[in-house]
């Protein structure tokens, strides 16, 4: 037969090429799925019509819907309707997976049978090899002396054994569950057997998730002792999954840790949290717990809300459990929308919780309600751009001040450039507050006045000149030089003590806001008065990208009137100095310095200098931090840092680096850490340590105390073992 299918059985033939169906159908409507007929291909068909017995030679090819099967040899018994496959056998399933034997016996369509020699190509660089499997309603596979593992062998030695493997005296492959199970199971490193087990199972390296117990994590602390975490994975359906961990210990009674995720068709949500005893960390008693949770819905095209809820026991109660810490939780919930690049608008309730031991409750806020909206109304027939905003929120406290306020803003930039190249830009700003504060007297604010109601506004215009001189430098590039002037101006509005100050409270003089027509972060805080920003740019861009830019100047205000707090480097007519200089003249080398110096004697103010470079395979990073005490924060020392760190592609399989600061003038580390890590087709090992030093409580810590020892190791599509010592 050759270039025809065959329906009915045929007379004895020659040897010859073609295709045919080893099991034809009978009359009436195709069949399909298991039952449908084998059809094949090869080189030379042979019809025996006495014994009913097909056979097919060279390049044998037979399918079943998606399921494909090559051999050498192939013979179907009509009779008995088994088919026989002989010779670089491959079975290849419609999802990807490849199943290689020296022999196999098939029935019911390919679906079940016997196979000797058996080697399987999985998902994900999977590998197994069997002495032999039966296959049974198509979906189960029962292997016997089974070695499995995700490692490519060795290209110089394909004989030595991989990285690592399983080795199992029976295996069962559930298709249809996409589960492994192995009994009697080894892990072998290297071929020699580290780990034993009665019992192993694992997903289908073909399956993103599924339900089960994950890889156990075990390790030892001062406050747990020797503790054991054993998670349970539930994949619920295909939108949500819950994930149970609980740890048991030595020295305390077991805990609880969970994870929760779901995604519907307008959002999602994501929660984490336990539920642990507290006994034995300092100041503790009794049980804790934490909740970190957030979630984000989408109402239309132009609208969403959405919340985060983040609450904690106490600060020891994470340290204790390892979970992570942070120095204050916010919750909120929120609703917001949407116009393009144009509007926006959002309305939210926000609540805090401080976890230092040095936070006084009652001056944590609660702000509801925050509302927030702007817009950009784009350009107009001049070339000029408008936006507006409005503001409100509601600020309570327990022992402290409470405070609502109103507040808007209209801003409107107009550049223009004349013949001579020079960019005029002129800025106009106008604020409009109104307040209805109680206990100003009491923290923040400590005011002379318990109750205040007030309504200010104010109103800053500027004109900003630049002039950007450009020449060529040949095959080096193109040089930049630019000085830039800019008179501000505007009503006085001296220190507004008597005022309530919520969003203004942390501020620094820099670069980045020198040319800021309200230099404050806030609203609550108003520059006033005139005053003149000046300042030098100049740069030098190269041909390949890279880039030596830098930029000096400082502010000059017409008046003595009391506006900064002392040291902030704009509290007398003149400022200091600010700049900033970044050197990047090739993509492996980078350089950033910004610095804030006295205006008299140049003293350091502030100093921030960072740098990276690599050198192929290493990367080094190098910073160092210089400031002044600021009245913003509790801790009113000096702080002056040096921190470093390097990282290495050590080979192709191996990394590594470390990292770490030091405080000068406490004389003493901050953080140091190392880590190192071997990841390759199969395997992933790797090792960290961290620690980072805890100042008194009593002197307002800007480290919270924190020791990591792990090891983990990932063996792929199997899963991951860890010790973590604390």
């Amino acid at each position: 037969m050759r270039g025809a299918e065959s329906q009915q059985p045929a007379p004895p033939a020659a040897p010859q090429a073609g295709t045919s169906q080893a099991g034809a159908p009978q009359a009436g409507a195709p069949q399909t799925g298991n039952n449908a007929p084998v059809t094949f291909t090869a080189d030379e068909v042979e019809y025996d019509q006495e014994r009913s017995l097909v056979t097919a030679r060279g390049a044998v090819e037979a399918w079943q819907n998606e399921r494909i099967l090559r051999a050498d040899r192939f013979t179907f018994d009509r009779n008995t309707g088994i088919a026989t496959a002989e010779g670089n056998v491959q079975l290849l399933e419609a999802d990807g997976q490849v199943l290689f034997a020296d022999r196999a016996e098939l029935t019911g369509n390919m679906r079940d049978g016997v196979v000797e020699g058996l080697k399987a190509r999985l998902a994900q660089n999977g590998r197994m090899v069997a002495n032999g499997a039966r296959r049974t309603d198509g979906t189960i596979l029962d292997m016997s002396r089974v070695l499995y593992t995700s490692c490519d062998l060795c290209a110089d030695d394909p004989e030595a054994p991989p990285l690592w493997q399983l080795r199992a005296r029976l295996a069962t492959h559930d298709q249809e569950a996409k589960r492994l199970r192995y009994r009697d199971a080894s892990l072998m490193l290297g071929g020699v057997p580290v780990l034993y087990t009665p019992y192993l199972s694992h997903p289908d390296p073909s399956v993103p998730r599924q339900s089960g117990f994950l890889t156990p994590t075990f390790g030892s602390s001062s406050f747990l002792g020797g503790f054991l975490t054993t998670p349970y994975y539930w994949a619920i359906d295909g939108s949500q999954d819950l994930t149970l961990s609980p740890t048991f210990s030595t020295k305390q009674d077991p805990a609880l840790g969970f994870e929760y995720r779901r995604r519907f068709n307008s959002g999602e949500i994501q929660a984490t949290g336990s539920v642990g005893q507290r006994d034995g960390a300092p100041g503790e008693e009794g049980w804790g717990g934490h909740i970190f949770s957030r979630g984000q819905f989408s109402i239309d095209q132009n609208w969403r809300t959405g919340f985060n809820l983040n609450r904690a026991s106490s600060e020891n109660y994470l340290r204790a459990w390892r979970y992570p810490v942070a120095r204050q939780l916010s919750s909120d919930a929120y609703l917001e929308g949407f116009w393009g690049t144009e509007g926006y608008a959002r309305i939210d309730g926000r609540a805090y919780q401080g976890l230092s031991e040095v936070d006084d409750l009652g001056q944590i806020p609660l702000v509801l309600p925050n509302l927030f909206a702007d817009y950009w109304v784009g350009r107009d027939r001049l070339g000029g751009y408008l936006s507006a905003d409005i503001g409100a929120f509601a600020i309570y406290r327990d022992e402290g001040t409470d405070t609502r306020r109103i507040a808007s803003r209209l801003r409107y930039d107009l550049p223009r450039i004349d013949r001579f190249g020079q960019v005029w830009t002129f800025r106009a700003q106008a604020d409009g507050l109104a307040r209805w504060v109680d206990d100003l007297d009491l923290a923040p604010n400590f005011a002379s006045r318990g109750t205040a109601t007030d309504a200010t506004g104010n109103i800053r215009v500027a004109l900003d000149w630049r002039l950007p001189m450009t020449r060529g430098a040949g095959a080096y590039g193109t040089q930049l030089i630019e000085p830039r002037v800019q008179l501000v101006t505007g009503p006085s509005t001296g220190r507004q003590t008597l005022v309530a100050n919520e969003d203004s409270l942390d501020f620094e003089f820099t670069d980045a806001n020198l040319f800021d027509l309200n230099r404050f972060p806030g609203r609550d805080r108003q520059e006033g008065g005139t005053r003149v920003d000046a300042a030098f740019r100049s740069a030098w861009f190269f041909p390949n990208g890279g880039q030596l830019e830098g930029l000096v100047g400082r502010s000059f205000r017409a008046s003595d009137e009391s506006v900064f707090e002392p040291g902030s480097g704009l509290d007398e007519r003149a400022s200091d100095w600010v700049g900033r200089l970044r050197l990047s003249p090739v993509p492996w080398l980078d350089l950033t310095a910004r610095a804030r110096l006295d205006k008299d004697n140049l003293d350091s103010r502030l100093v921030e200098t960072r740098g990276q470079l690599s050198l192929g395979r290493v990367t080094l990073g190098a910073g160092y931090l210089y400031t002044d005490p600021s009245t913003a924060l509790i801790s009113t020392r000096e702080r002056r840092e040096v921190s470093g760190s390097v990282q290495a592609q050590i080979t192709r399989f191996w990394r590594g680096g470390g990292f770490g600061r030091y405080d000068l003038e406490l004389d003493r580390a901050v953080s140091a850490g190392v880590n190192l890590t071997y990841e390759d087709e199969c395997l992933i090992f790797d090792t960290r340590f961290a620690k980072t030093y805890a100042e008194p409580s009593n002197r307002a810590s800007y480290y919270p105390s924190d020791t990591v020892l792990l090891f983990r190791v990932s063996f792929k599509t199997v899963g991951d073992f860890g010790f973590r010592a604390i």
